[in-house]
């Protein structure tokens, strides 16, 4: 999983936008949108799937063995909340994508409806 070697420099635990959105492109990873159903249904990263942070668990992740999962939220701040309560139960290899999707649209990437 060399994709999450490099992290940031500041926090390990996130996935920056070019390498976020070369692993989206590629089909790389597994991205988990914690928002609620409203503002996933208002637009989401392509492909992704939906666990809001109000009824997240983490037992429902996909699982380790497969593609890496990165969450997602609106702004960053869920995303790292749901990362860190996976991370408690016992699934360090989660990541989140501290942009999220405001910052995913603002640097032009696509969005599903």
């Amino acid at each position: 999983m060399g994709l999450f070697s490099r992290g940031s420099a500041s926090d390990p635990n996130t996935i920056e936008l070019d390498e976020f959105a070369k692993a989206v492109h590629s089909g790389e990873i597994v991205v988990v949108d914690v928002r609620e159903p409203h503002e996933y249904a208002a637009g989401h990263v392509p492909g992704a799937l939906t666990m809001p942070l109000s009824s997240f668990d983490p037992a429902s992740l996909p699982p380790a063995s497969g593609k890496p999962v990165v969450l997602i939220c609106q702004a960053g701040g869920r995303s790292r909340t749901a990362m860190l309560t996976a991370h408690g139960a016992g699934r360090p290899d989660i990541r989140h994508f501290v942009g999220g999707t405001g910052g995913w649209r603002q640097a032009g990437g696509d969005i599903e409806m």
